[in-house]
């Protein structure tokens, strides 16, 4: 069985456009899922977090509007309760020795455009990852953080990789709309990556070699179930 490291932000709130502040953190969905299709497999999961803090979940994931009705919306809630003393003691991304797992697996909510997207812990965390050709797989908002990884000349590692991302359809018209602050699809394209999308909220993943990504919320269970899949290679 696979050591699996999930990487979360550990940001509550996003500084807007106009400079407002947006409360954010997780998606609740993105977390739960990948999480428990995971665990299901027998494969250990351990979270860590800029500064060891324990993650906050976006409330708003947690909406039975948002999260698909109040039947999911009540199972990612327990779900989220029933790990929630992992939640309660992260790893912190200082710690972390890349060599102890087989993947990184990064889910979104838009945290990681407040704190991951600039954690030099998790660059060099993605860089030995990458360099050792274990798998990354971030999801909706998670690549974000693949921004992270840039060497010490400013390269950025994952240019040129095929990758997917929340797009910038699914901001404007389900995100945070004409204030976000900078938008993911644009700026992974114009540091080199080649993004590729699929219809809006609909289930879509890309996979490079070992960086396996997910577009939105609704690819988070088809993002870990690839992810088995490449670990059983």
């Amino acid at each position: 069985m696979a050591n699996i490291l999930m990487v979360v932000s550990a940001a509550n709130s996003l500084t807007m456009r106009d400079g407002t502040e947006h409360p954010t953190g997780f998606w609740a969905e993105e977390l739960a899922e990948s999480h428990r299709v995971l665990r299901e497999a027998g494969h250990t999961v351990r979270i860590a977090t800029p500064g060891g803090v324990k993650p906050t979940v976006d409330a708003v994931s947690l909406d039975p509007q948002q999260a698909g009705g109040e039947e999911r919306a009540t199972a990612f809630t327990n779900y989220l309760s029933f790990i929630d003393a992992e939640l309660s003691s992260p790893l912190p991304l200082t710690d972390v020795e890349i060599t102890e797992y087989d993947a990184v697996v990064m889910p979104g909510g838009h945290g990681p455009m407040t704190d991951l997207a600039f954690d030099k812990d998790l660059g060099r965390i993605l860089i030995a990852a990458d360099k050792d050709e274990k798998i990354i797989a971030p999801f909706c908002h998670g690549p974000a953080a693949l921004l992270s990884a840039e060497t010490e000349n400013g390269d950025f590692v994952f240019a040129g990789r095929k990758l997917t991302v929340f797009t910038d359809e699914e901001e404007l018209n389900g995100g945070t709309g004409e204030n976000t602050p900078w938008f993911c699809e644009d700026v992974l394209r114009n540091k080199g990556a080649i993004v590729e999308s699929g219809p809006a909220w609909t289930s879509f993943v890309v996979r490079d070699r070992n960086l396996i990504s997910g577009q939105n919320p609704q690819s988070s269970e088809d993002v870990a179930n690839a992810v088995l899949a490449a670990l059983a290679e």
